[in-house]
């Protein structure tokens, strides 16, 4: 009998020792969702009547967001990498995709889907860029941190479910920094004077980011922006807006379809528009049914 009571009891301490010291599982505040893609493409022509020029292309890229909720806080995290170049013969090679675009949001829960919010932003690109279709031996209009923007403020995020945010921000500080000398030239990219390496601007932002599911395994992404600089011709908004199509064949195959128009009266006085198609290789990461037990707002992969 003793001997009952004595295994019943350390059974017991065994078990509670166990459950104390059983860890936290810290990941479940977080929702990761992201994109790993390699597209490839190519053409050969050989003694071929209609003519063409053999060419092979290759776009690599990263397209995450990160998110982290736990009760009245929120953090949201975006980045997107990508770069491509495409070799046609008697051309040589071109850049087809450079992009470099990191931000951040921090906001705090105020009322239902309000968070009182604070962000920052980075964008640039890794390599030159010229004119005529980025020919290396054409004028260098752009390079890394030629020009990069930074943006820096304060507003209210309201965000009523998974698929969908919008960020205001009354007070938005905005720099744009051109660090290649060459590029230095007053009216360029809004610097005032030659020898300038950045310009400081202050005004209203808002942004907004809408995840799609048009059907199964058929999901798209939009991503739209306006700012207004309140110190220097506030009605000269720049626009911005970013769609991918994202057709998945398979867990490691798919066709991205991009889509990438902005206007902005610093760099150009006309709307720029960028277009990519590819397919291939891209593996989809999605662990958002760890960030809450709702599934509700878990259609989009």
């Amino acid at each position: 009998m003793m001997k009952k009571i004595l295994l019943a009891t350390f059974a017991f301490f065994a078990v509670g020792a166990s459950a104390q010291e059983k860890p936290v599982d810290s990941t479940k505040h977080w929702s990761v969702i992201g994109q790993n893609t390699l597209m490839l493409n190519q053409a050969a022509f050989s003694n071929w009547v209609g003519g063409g020029a053999n060419s092979f292309g290759w776009l690599a890229g990263v397209n995450y967001n990160l998110v982290y909720k736990k009760d009245k806080n929120l953090l949201e995290n975006t980045i997107i990498l990508g770069y491509g170049q495409n070799n046609t013969q008697g051309l040589g090679t071109r850049k087809s995709q450079d992009i470099i675009n990191l931000a951040s949001n921090y906001g705090y829960e105020i009322g239902k889907n309000w968070y009182a919010s604070a962000g920052v932003g980075f964008i640039s690109q890794f390599t030159n860029g010229y004119e005529d279709g980025n020919n290396p031996a054409a004028k260098k209009i752009s390079n890394f941190m030629a020009p990069g923007y930074l943006s820096l403020g304060a507003g209210f995020t309201y965000r009523p479910s998974e698929n969908f945010t919008l960020t205001l921000r009354p007070a938005n500080a905005r720099w744009t920094f051109v660090l290649d000398k060459e590029l230095q030239k007053a009216g360029n990219y809004g610097l005032k004077n030659d020898g300038d390496s950045s310009l400081f601007q202050l005004g209203f932002f808002a942004g907004s980011t809408y995840k799609l599911k048009l059907m199964e395994n058929i999901t798209l992404l939009n991503n739209a922006s306006v700012f207004s600089n309140y110190l220097d011709h506030p009605e000269r908004l720049v626009l911005s807006y970013g769609g991918v199509l994202n057709m998945k064949i398979n867990k490691f195959i798919s066709t991205n379809v991009t889509l990438d128009l902005l206007y902005d009266h610093n760099q150009i006085m006309k709307t720029q528009l960028k277009q990519t198609l590819g397919v291939g290789f891209a593996y989809n990461i999605d662990n958002g049914v760890k960030f809450k037990e709702d599934k509700r707002n878990k259609d989009w992969k």
